[in-house]
């Protein structure tokens, strides 16, 4: 594809990739356009894109948009093709990404927006472009302004921000008696000598077991997310963590206690903010009467405040210990776009999207039960997970010795 004349359009190109193998060879110039697109999240490098493709993406459904001036990119869609329950082009990333965008070069804005309009009316010639989780002052935003078919604006996941800042300032936002009560906490963790360690790169991968491993123990019977324990969500998290630590956009950091690793987390920090994506904690640290949200905040806070980024993501959710330190609410975006012809069909979509969400929201309000068999069925699924996994490894041990 190749913008129209014009004299701002010259040198200007659009193209569609399809191949994973292009995909795979962008990393330099994706990671220069990524630290030129000022609303860029963690979430959108290509070492996190790249490598959940690798674990999750499916052949014949990669549809990632590139605008270039003169050969130089500007501007990127990185989107899939699926087809439940309609035609719809989605974000690469999924479920496990807490926040979606387009990339735009900051210094090429106007024409990188037109560029990839273009190219997405193309490219989305029989689908609706599904964006979720567009975090507000996204890039994604300025794309639907410029949209010309058809779309819909609908809400999404509710994320909390913090200013990027040391615990003590954090603690001045709070209710005097429950900052004391943290403070308290603060010190009985110090007493304990808990001391932190930062991951080096190339012990990434073991690290990410013993997250991974820690995490499952915290959530045993409590409703833990199912995919946390597949391996295709630790390949990734091992591989995009290795690269993104290599980056400068990621951190390890693993808890010891007596010399033994009682917790482990996983820190993803872009040029605008920096959040803890995952960790995984010890239960006998209850026993001990530890904190372990308090302990990891406090960590969270000083490697954001340490880095010069302006915002402390807690990410999605709205947990109640969230609320404790007076968060700013930010609720994501969900931006439907179409052709003109196939406006019926994204509004079927939005219809869709709408009547999920109420019934959700029913759900979890007039039948507050239906969270306790959710949890149920998640512990059932975790433990038939875990037994999976624990006899693959099993097996590929076993095989590991064969002559």
């Amino acid at each position: 594809m190749t913008a129209p004349g014009g004299r701002r359009d010259r040198g200007l190109t659009v193209t569609l990739c399809r191949d994973p193998a292009r995909f795979a060879a962008l990393p330099q110039e994706w990671d220069g356009l990524h630290r030129r697109c000022a609303a860029a999240t963690p979430f959108q490098s290509h070492a996190w894109l790249h490598s959940w493709w690798l674990s999750y993406g499916t052949n014949g459904r990669l549809r990632v948009v590139l605008a270039r001036r003169d050969g130089r990119l500007i501007g990127a869609a990185p989107l899939m093709l699926v087809h439940r329950p309609m035609p719809l082009l989605v974000p690469i990333g999924g479920a496990i990404s807490d926040f979606s965008d387009v990339l735009v070069d900051a210094n090429e804005t106007k024409d990188a927006i037109t560029a990839l309009e273009r190219g997405l009316d193309r490219a989305a010639r029989q689908a609706v472009i599904d964006l979720r989780e567009v975090r507000p002052g996204a890039a994604a935003e300025l794309l639907y302004e410029r949209w010309t078919g058809a779309r819909a604006h609908l809400t999404d996941s509710t994320c909390m921000e913090l200013p990027a800042e040391p615990i003590d300032a954090l603690l001045k936002r709070m209710q005097s008696s429950r900052a004391q009560r943290v403070r308290a906490k603060l010190r009985k963790i110090d007493a304990l000598k808990i001391e932190e360690r930062e991951v080096p790169e190339h012990d990434v991968p073991g690290a990410i077991g013993r997250l991974l491993h820690l995490h499952e123990l915290q959530w045993r019977g409590r409703g833990v997310n199912v995919e946390h324990l597949r391996p295709r969500f630790a390949e990734h998290l091992a591989r995009a963590g290795r690269r993104m630590l290599r980056d400068g956009d990621a951190a390890v950091t693993e808890f010891r206690l007596d010399g033994d690793v009682v917790a482990v987390s996983m820190t993803l920090q872009s040029g605008l903010l920096s959040g803890g994506y995952l960790y995984g904690a010890d239960p006998a640290l209850r026993d001990k009467k530890v904190d372990v949200t308090t302990m990891l905040l406090r960590h969270e806070a000083d490697l954001a405040a340490g880095s010069g980024r302006g915002v402390l993501s807690l990410l999605r959710g709205s947990e109640p210990y969230k609320n404790h330190w007076r968060p700013a609410t930010v609720t994501n975006q969900r931006l439907l776009l179409a052709r003109p012809a196939l406006e019926p069909l994204l509004r079927v979509r939005e219809s869709q999207v709408t009547m999920r969400d109420r019934a959700a929201e029913t759900v979890s309000t007039r039948f507050p039960a239906a969270r306790d068999w959710r949890d149920r069925v998640n512990s059932w699924r975790a433990d038939g997970a875990v037994r999976t996994s624990s006899a693959s490894s099993a097996s590929e041990s076993r095989g590991s010795h064969r002559p």
